[in-house]
């Protein structure tokens, strides 16, 4: 069966923020049309490669870079060209990444017209002072306006992302922040760990001494600031990182988060055919160079083997709120979770062993623990 969950990354942004570590061109205008050229090429390659024929989509999801600098006309255009190696059920999850300040109410109902049904809008926080210093170009107010288009083109599954952890010396407000995105009513909220990349402004900073991220007990504790706010607030925990209303879950995320095979497409972008995982080259040049030669565009790729499948099983079982399963696994497994119980970093039931708030912010360190002895 071929892949169901389908990624397009948009590479291109007017400038790159200071932790962004994704594969983006900086430019004033995206080029378009060469743009769309290279995904339908690549999607016919990758269709040759596998032995598939038309496609039947589950979801569609539209990333970044930010996709909303492509402007109206470019996702219909889109539709129109997947729609040649494709076909999907009128109910298909359709999201599209979008920046507060490209995203217009002209846009919004371009991106309706076209079936976008979900937008994933790029907050990151509402304080002045954070946003220039990440590199954003919208100010406090842009989210409210965004937020605005999209209801007003009928789209009101809107999911807004922020990041926390910021250094401890722009004395950020985390909880006015908070308290902003619940007065926006979004559908859903995902939440990101300031993190310093090797290869961004941020790491070169913070290697240099220049800049100091926020220590592991602030981090830590916005993170309970949030979990708690966010389910008070009525949004379900159900990922280490996301909130939902209910219903309002993402389906393409649980795509990745439960092993479906997936296809990613453009700069960057990941595939997973099980048991190999391929990825693409980055750079927007060298991309569409190995494109315009009739080469699908890859960087490198791996074959995932017995015991990564094993680890990434367990590691994406605990990240969301189902837990792993834990029939057909050691009874060394269940006794070390009932150890993280007693230590109040899981619950234990029903053969289930499923991470409390807690235990999620010590994921990856439990992840391997309990590959270790499972």
């Amino acid at each position: 069966m071929s892949a169901r969950y389908l990624y397009i990354h948009v590479p291109f942004c007017l400038r790159r923020c200071s932790y962004c570590d994704f594969a983006v061109h900086a430019t004033p205008t995206a080029p378009v049309d060469e743009w769309l050229d290279c995904i339908d090429r690549e999607l016919e390659l990758v269709r040759a490669e596998q032995g598939w024929g038309r496609l039947d989509l589950a979801t569609i999801y539209l990333g970044g870079g930010t996709p909303s600098l492509l402007g109206p006309g470019a996702v219909p255009r889109l539709v129109d060209l997947l729609g040649r190696h494709a076909a999907w059920p009128g109910d298909v999850e359709f999201t599209a990444e979008a920046n507060p300040e490209t995203f217009t109410p002209a846009l919004a109902a371009d991106w309706k017209a076209a079936g976008v049904n979900r937008i994933s809008l790029g907050a990151q926080t509402f304080d002045p002072k954070v946003l220039r210093w990440m590199g954003r170009m919208h100010g406090p107010d842009g989210p409210a306006r965004a937020i605005a288009a999209a209801r007003n083109a009928s789209i009101d599954n809107v999911s807004i992302d922020l990041i926390f952890g910021v250094p401890a010396r722009f004395n950020r407000d985390w909880t006015g922040d908070l308290e902003r995105v619940v007065a926006l009513d979004p559908a859903h909220v995902s939440l990101y760990g300031l993190t310093a990349e090797a290869a961004t402004p941020l790491g070169r900073w913070v290697k240099e001494g220049r800049e100091i991220l926020s220590d592991e007990d602030s981090y830590a504790e916005e993170y309970r600031t949030a979990v708690r706010m966010l389910t008070q607030a009525g949004f379900e925990h159900y990922e280490v990182s996301s909130f939902a209303r209910p219903g309002r879950q993402s389906r393409h995320n649980g795509a990745y988060w439960t092993g479906e095979a997936y296809i990613g497409l453009g700069p960057g972008a990941h595939s997973f055919f099980p048991p190999r995982r391929v990825w693409n080259l980055r750079s927007w040049d060298a991309y569409r160079s190995a494109l315009a030669g009739r080469m699908l565009p890859r960087d490198d790729e791996e074959t995932v083997d017995a015991a990564a499948q094993r680890l990434e099983q367990i590691w994406l079982s605990l990240r969301t709120k189902g837990g792993l399963d834990l029939n057909g696994w050691s009874g060394r497994a269940a006794q070390l979770g009932e150890q993280w119980q007693a230590r109040g970093w899981a619950a234990v039931d029903g053969g289930r062993l499923r991470l409390t708030p807690e235990g999620w912010l010590l994921l990856d360190r439990l992840a391997v623990e309990l590959e270790g002895v499972a």
